[in-house]
């Protein structure tokens, strides 16, 4: 069934003789329709040869420009798609502030209810893992270097205040995770999903660990490794090429920021197996880092689509039944960074725009219209409440080493100084 059928759009009737052509009947109604499954926002919605809608009150945030009929067709059978794909054909173009565009639509959407609550049961096998995960960090590190921070750290940063740069923003998030872990010198560590390697080689030379770090993209590995020889590192940090089914043997910490995502729920019980066995009955810890969302449902499907395949963020339901509970380990700590990751969005879309001519000349108009779109479409799911990002701090049931407080001071110093201090519950009894 089409959208149109969906939500009750009735195609204009007939041309009454001597009134409006046709085609004028269809454009208009056709752009209103758009206009209503987008919700009350205001903009304008134009045909570039065409009739002109103007907003429902006041000024209007953007204004789209349809520039072919065919497209207004398409929009009209599968609006979430379309949409995107017509945006980076150069058959619809915006005008004003997009982000601001997408988060009045996101907004719009939830307080009508259009976006219901779905669940997800999906699998991946280690191979479609490895070329999902292919298509989108594998696109070359010298078109990331363009727009993330120095150390190439392609998650939610943490802004300790808002006039913080983006590289302080991601030292800070590190920080903030060796100490949700309460790393000390000579524990190890095991991190599934370590992207360019910066937060591994952060837990080792500040904090004194030797870690052990997955990931399934050939060129983030390289990258690590390489970065690893470079900073002398290598005899504290083994990079794996392998998925995180394969890990094997145990740590002191468990850590996993931003690969939950990419897992899907069918597989969460897989994930929570290893980091089971991983952390053993002991006395360790562990930290999920992840997008995530107020209620189940799938990712954008345009982005699911064209730039993120596979992906779901899940609820914090599914997250902790679906990992967690099943091998008895327990939530010692949640926290909600989601306007963090909108700051983060917006520095990263800021640097990709600035450097949009160097992104066309590596790739085409089109790549840069599609991740133009998707970091703006991002951080208005963030800024929307659409998305969430979430840190869950863990433990095994049994384990009683855990901060009697969340004022106990840790064994890792904001300074970045490791020390023996942050006495456990245990230490206590």
């Amino acid at each position: 069934m089409d959208s149109s059928s969906r939500s009750g759009m009735t195609p204009p009737p007939p041309e009454a003789s001597g009134g409006p052509h046709p085609a004028d009947l269809f454009d208009r109604w056709a752009l209103e329709a758009l206009r209503r499954h987008a919700g009350p926002v205001p903009v304008r919605v134009r045909l570039a040869k065409g009739p002109d809608l103007s907003p429902v009150s006041g000024p209007a945030i953007a204004t789209i420009t349809i520039n072919r009929r065919v497209t207004l067709v398409n929009l009209l059978r599968n609006p979430d798609v379309e949409f995107g794909d017509a945006f980076i054909a150069g058959d619809l173009e915006v005008e004003g502030d997009l982000v601001g565009l997408l988060e009045a639509v996101y907004r719009a959407q939830e307080s009508a209810g259009e976006l219901r609550p779905r669940h997800a049961s999906f699998s991946h096998s280690p191979s479609e893992s490895r070329a999902q995960i292919h298509q989108h960090y594998d696109v070359g590190n010298d078109f990331y270097r363009i727009w993330l921070d120095s150390q190439l750290v392609y998650t939610c940063a943490y802004f300790p205040s808002p006039s913080a740069t983006l590289d302080e923003a991601q030292v800070a998030k590190m920080d903030l995770v060796c100490r949700k872990l309460r790393l000390r010198p000579g524990e190890r560590v095991i991190e599934a999903g370590c992207g360019w390697g910066a937060l591994a080689i952060h837990m080792a030379r500040q904090c004194g660990v030797t870690v052990t770090a997955y990931n399934i993209s050939h060129e983030q590995i390289a990258y690590a490794r390489e970065r690893a020889a470079r900073e002398g590192l290598r005899d504290r940090v083994a990079f794996i090429e392998d998925d995180y089914r394969a890990i094997h043997g145990s740590a002191d910490a468990f850590v996993s920021v931003g690969m939950l995502e990419h897992v899907g729920p069918a597989d969460y019980q897989a994930l929570g197996a290893v980091i089971g066995r991983v952390l053993g009955d002991g006395r360790g810890r562990g930290l999920l880092h992840f997008i995530g969302r107020s209620r189940p449902r799938p990712l954008n499907p345009w982005i699911t689509k064209r730039i993120f395949p596979g992906a779901y963020p899940p609820t914090l339901v599914e997250a902790i039944g679906g990992v967690l509970e099943p091998v008895n380990l327990t939530v010692l700590d949640v926290e909600n960074l989601r306007l963090h990751y909108a700051a983060t969005l917006d520095h990263w879309r800021r640097r990709f725009l600035a450097s949009a001519a160097d992104v066309r000349r590596m790739f085409d108009a089109s790549f840069e219209r599609a991740w133009r779109l998707y970091l703006s479409g991002s951080q208005a799911a963030f800024m929307s409440g659409s998305l969430q990002l979430f840190q869950v701090v863990f433990a095994p049931a049994a384990g009683n080493r855990i901060p009697w407080t969340r004022d106990t001071p840790g064994e890792y110093d904001v300074t970045g100084a490791c020390n023996e201090g942050g006495a456990g519950l245990d230490d206590q009894l």
